[in-house]
């Protein structure tokens, strides 16, 4: 029997021979990571356990994004100790201030994590490197910190079900939709501690952003990882960002799959997950004319220079509703000085956007954009949790940047057809 994706990268990185899904293995990572709201635990679990040194300083990566600027003491706090860690250890990839950007942006953009790879984080959305075909997943901070520690954790192999997505999307339709239309049909534990595999004519001509973003919201299936194959695509965009190594690598055509699940695009409208969960998901005409008080676009979902260019096309010649508070979050420095470059940021300026640093800021409810009771965000972001994103009051629906834009303009959920 033939091996998906999942089964062969976790082959590349044990000694013991993989004979199907749940099986336990011992597996070398790659990459570890954690952030300014995770690090702490990790490096205090690291130290309990009486570690001395990470086992690479060149394969751990400490991403300070989720509080910060610092918004107050206590996440002052919480960076100075990862930062500290970060000099005791010798740490390459510590990521701060001007250098730091929102953490699943900023290591596919550096070529830190790549093809291939297996990455662990202490972050849920670290799925999202599967858009460039690395068995990438989240872990609690225990985890991370043996990780940190041994530079190898264990595995159970997972099932895996095979997405396939083909057919011919209209006029503001894009990966945000079709992953939202995934999550609404398999609901958020439809594929717990599974792989989804991706496959199909619309994968083959999607860009690599447009996989991420769809990696990047696998655990909102409750997914273990969301994975891509690599093409001559990913290889040109993993080597341009500085990576190296990698191969062309593709499911064998045996592989064993739990399920197939097809989803056909054609004659799709945007879509959009109404409160208070990813799968509750309608088309944007379901839910037009409901009244918005903010908009977010960004976040390590749809904060890429593709989504800034697809909001900017929106916002362009336009004003944002007086009662709409519409913020930008470019995804890291080199997304901020490109949207620069490209004229985006006058765009974003004239239509009366808020453009913030590179954050997570709104999306986890940190700073930047906290809803008050009774308000209603429409959101790039991946999460619309009951309080998500401030009040539990609150209301928040997700969208693709285009739909999110043309809401922010008129005041209201919006097709941006109707424009």
């Amino acid at each position: 029997m033939g091996q998906t994706l999942a089964e062969k990268i976790l082959q590349k990185h044990t000694d013991q021979k993989i004979t199907g899904a749940g099986q336990i293995v011992q597996c070398a990572v790659d990459m570890v990571l954690a952030n300014d709201i995770t690090a702490p635990l990790a490096i205090k679990s690291f130290k309990a356990m009486g570690a001395k040194k990470v086992f690479d300083q060149d394969k751990i990566s400490l991403v300070c994004d989720h509080f910060t600027p610092n918004k107050d003491i206590d996440s002052a706090e919480q960076v100075k100790v990862v930062r500290e860690f970060a000099e005791e250890m010798g740490v390459t990839h510590y990521y701060e201030c001007g250098e730091v950007g929102v953490e699943h942006a900023l290591l596919p953009e550096k070529g830190i994590v790549g093809p291939g790879n297996v990455v662990v984080g202490a972050d849920s959305h670290t799925c999202t490197y599967g858009g460039l075909g690395a068995f990438a997943t989240g872990m609690g901070s225990t985890d991370i910190g043996a990780a940190m520690a041994l530079g190898e954790t264990w595995f159970k192999v997972p099932p895996t079900i095979k997405v396939n997505i083909t057919g011919t999307p209209g006029d503001h339709v894009s990966a945000k939709d079709f992953v939202l239309n995934q999550i609404g049909q398999l609901g958020v534990a439809g594929a717990l501690y599974k792989a989804l595999e991706y496959s199909g004519e619309v994968v083959d001509n999607m860009s690599i952003e447009g996989r991420m973003t769809i990696a990047n919201m696998a655990i909102e299936a409750g997914g273990k990882v969301g994975l891509f194959p690599v093409d001559e695509k990913t290889m040109k965009y993993a080597n341009t960002a500085g990576f190296s190594g990698g191969e062309i690598m593709l499911p064998d055509a045996d592989a064993e799959y739990e399920r197939v699940l097809n989803i056909d695009v054609t004659n799709m409208a945007p879509q959009v997950a109404c409160p208070h969960l990813p799968d509750n998901v309608k088309s944007v005409d379901e839910t037009s004319g409901l009244k918005i008080h903010q908009a977010v676009i960004g976040s390590c979902t749809n904060g890429r220079i593709e989504d800034m260019r697809v909001a900017a096309a929106i916002l362009k010649g336009r004003k944002v509703d007086p009662k709409v508070r519409c913020i930008i979050l470019p995804a890291t420095p080199a997304i901020w000085k490109a949207c620069m470059r490209e004229g985006l940021m006058e765009i974003f300026m004239d239509s009366g956007c808020i453009v913030g640093p590179p954050t997570c800021g709104p999306c986890l409810g940190g700073h930047m954009g906290i809803l008050a009771g009774g308000e209603r965000c429409i959101a790039t972001t991946n999460r619309n949790f009951k309080g998500r994103m401030g009040s539990l009051k609150a209301e928040v629906f997700l969208s693709n940047p285009a739909v999110a834009a043309a809401s922010a303009i008129v005041g209201e959920i919006t097709n941006p057809a109707k424009l």
